[in-house]
């Protein structure tokens, strides 16, 4: 420890990013930057720092942004900095390659979704963050959505009894991000099933765990006859206890709804149908780079809240001020529009920041990122087999 420096415990956590573009911009720095535990310590950015602000990158600079910052240009440089403690890979590729360097200089990892190409290595990296002694994750936000945490908390206190089918969606209509998908051949890591699908493949596995078998049927809708997927449906069966349930995930770029369906669960005493997305990647979008403070974040409108029909009443809700009191009385149901949760992917680096300092268990274990990647793979051999697969 440095002279006069502050105890490990007592100081923020000096956080180094990798990559400076949109996923930094939107989906880590406005959730980072209000955690008083974390200190935004450096960045590894290629680019130069411009000599003129205006001559800046699309994304901007870090330089620019962050002057008090570290700004590295070399990932040597970069991980041979023993004051960062955490680093976030945040870069569209080399996931894997950064989380390496990462663990093997002494730094705990957080990895951007999907983690990264196979489950083979992402069981590499596991093993070697547990040899070595460092926190790994990977960064599923949208565990923190509104619609999925409501969806959790309305599943756990057993409002819909015992679930025997779920549909999880995550249709996009016409998304302009994959116009540069020109490849027809298929490598491990492209596709949708990469990259909305990680997030609604996690979802199931949160809520139901593993499955016994994987069903999937994949397409390219983009007008093209690629073998990369921009559509698909993976059915997820299970065994046991849970024998007669069925899951079903879907990505659909063809869907001409002003609310996409998000969540529709079934079970013995109810069900949930639920319209509409999370705001926060909107909000941080129009805010790129800005802390995500504001009292509406994650707060959707109450047109798109959620319908519980069940057996019994609904079960409390955890803000009691948004508790619903109405119910539409059948002979046999009650129906509510049920409040969502707000969004709150700031819970995600609360919990990192908790687990670096050993204060709590983390929350999205890099196990079951990996289970997501199998799931993955055994969707596309049952897509190319035009079977069931079992889980292996």
């Amino acid at each position: 420890m440095m002279e006069n420096e502050e105890p490990t415990a007592s100081r923020p956590i000096r956080v180094g990013i990798v990559g400076y573009g949109f996923s930094t911009q939107c989906f880590h720095l406005p959730f980072i930057l209000p955690n008083p535990h974390l200190e935004v310590y450096a960045f590894l950015q290629r680019a130069p720092a411009p000599a003129d602000p205006k001559d800046a990158p699309r994304w901007g600079h870090c330089t620019i942004d962050f002057p008090k910052a570290k700004h590295y240009r070399t990932a040597d440089d970069f991980f041979a900095d023993d004051g960062i403690e955490l680093v976030i890979v945040c870069t569209s590729s080399a996931h894997g390659d950064y989380a390496k360097k990462a663990i093997l200089a002494g730094k705990h990892v957080v990895v951007e979704k999907p983690f990264v190409a196979t489950s083979a290595e992402a069981d590499s990296l596991i093993e070697l963050a547990k040899k070595q002694g460092k926190l790994l994750t990977v960064y599923h936000n949208r565990r923190f959505d509104s619609d999925f945490r409501t969806v959790q908390h309305v599943v756990e206190k057993g409002a819909l009894g015992d679930v025997l089918e779920a549909d999880i969606h995550f249709d996009y209509p016409d998304p302009g991000w994959i116009s540069g998908w020109t490849s027809k051949e298929y490598i491990p890591g492209e596709g949708m099933m990469f990259a909305l699908g990680t997030h609604t493949i996690d979802q199931a596995l949160v809520l139901f765990g593993r499955p016994a078998s994987v069903t999937a049927f994949l397409r390219s809708n983009r007008g093209t006859d690629s073998k990369i997927d921009d559509s698909f449906t993976i059915v997820l069966q299970y065994s046991g206890e849970k024998k007669n349930l069925l899951v079903t995930i879907k990505t659909a770029i063809i869907t001409h709804m002003t609310d996409q369906l998000r969540f529709f669960v079934r079970g013995t005493r109810g069900t949930f149908l639920k319209f509409g997305t999370d705001p926060q990647e909107g909000q941080a979008i129009a805010a790129p780079g800005r802390p995500a403070t504001s009292p509406e974040t994650g707060v959707e409108d109450e047109r798109i809240w959620g319908t519980l029909t069940t057996l019994d009443p609904a079960p409390d809700h955890p803000d009691p001020s948004r508790n619903p009191l109405s119910y539409e009385r059948t002979d046999k149901h009650y129906v509510t529009r049920y409040p969502s949760l707000p969004g709150w992917y700031r819970g995600y680096y609360e919990n990192v920041a908790a687990a670096v300092r050993g204060q709590a268990e983390v929350y999205v274990k890099p196990e079951t990122a990996r289970d997501g990647l199998r799931i993955i793979e055994l969707a596309r051999e049952s897509h190319e087999k035009g079977c069931t697969v079992p889980w292996s």
